[in-house]
């Protein structure tokens, strides 16, 4: 998992509550577990107007032009701009799989999903949580202002916008110092490696019988 300690990068709007996990990748995209791939079939059913395949080149597929995101304003948008509840529904960890593969490395919003919220966590991508007039504050300036750009800092926990305002955010400790770290479950454990493989030896040389029974 990379890491994520401060980013500055251009806004991209999703204007709309409750925006759930199906929304953000379709269900046909679930059968591949790859983690990688899915950034051009996110938001698939909102950004395109026919109907998307697995496996299906996007390149020439119709866009639609009243999806925000296809705007030429937000091409290049790494931090994503929400509305409450965003992530409910499923608990796919495609969603932010999609979302990292796309390009975004946070999304602001003033509330998620319990499961798509730990989720991201684990696929490096920040879900920053603002209060609903924060967040207003912020669509308003990026609506007004092409190029609208946003500083996320890990570290001191603060959203930083072009007009100077900032927003502080607050974070469960144990999941920031992942991120900056850019260590997963997994990645924490293997840390203990050395331990487990001494334990592993101590505890054959203990119950020989359990060890020589599933060889």
């Amino acid at each position: 998992m990379k890491a994520f300690t401060q980013h500055r990068g251009l806004v991209g709007p999703m204007d709309r509550a409750n925006v759930d996990t199906d929304m953000i990748i379709p269900k046909q995209f679930l059968k591949s577990i790859k983690r990688s791939g899915f950034g051009p079939n996110l938001f698939d059913e909102l950004r395109y107007l026919d109907y998307g395949e697995p496996g299906q080149d996007c390149t020439d597929r119709p866009l639609n032009p009243d999806f925000a995101l296809n705007k030429p304003r937000y091409r290049g948008a790494s931090i994503l701009l929400a509305r409450k509840n965003f992530g409910c529904g499923s608990s796919r960890e495609h969603a932010p799989w999609a979302l990292e593969d796309y390009g975004f490395n946070a999304v602001i919003a003033p509330s998620y999903a319990d499961i798509f919220y730990n989720n991201c966590f684990k696929n490096g991508v920040l879900p920053v949580i603002l209060t609903e007039d924060e967040v207003d504050i912020l669509f308003l300036e990026l609506e007004a202002t092409e190029g609208y750009e946003l500083d996320v800092n890990l570290a001191s926990q603060t959203v930083t916008s072009d007009s100077g305002q900032v927003f502080k955010f607050s974070l469960d400790q144990f999941r920031k110092q992942c991120l900056l770290t850019g260590l997963d479950e997994i990645g924490l454990t293997l840390i203990q490696a050395d331990k487990i493989r001494q334990y592993e030896v101590e505890r054959e040389k203990a119950h020989p019988w359990v060890y020589g029974a599933i060889k």
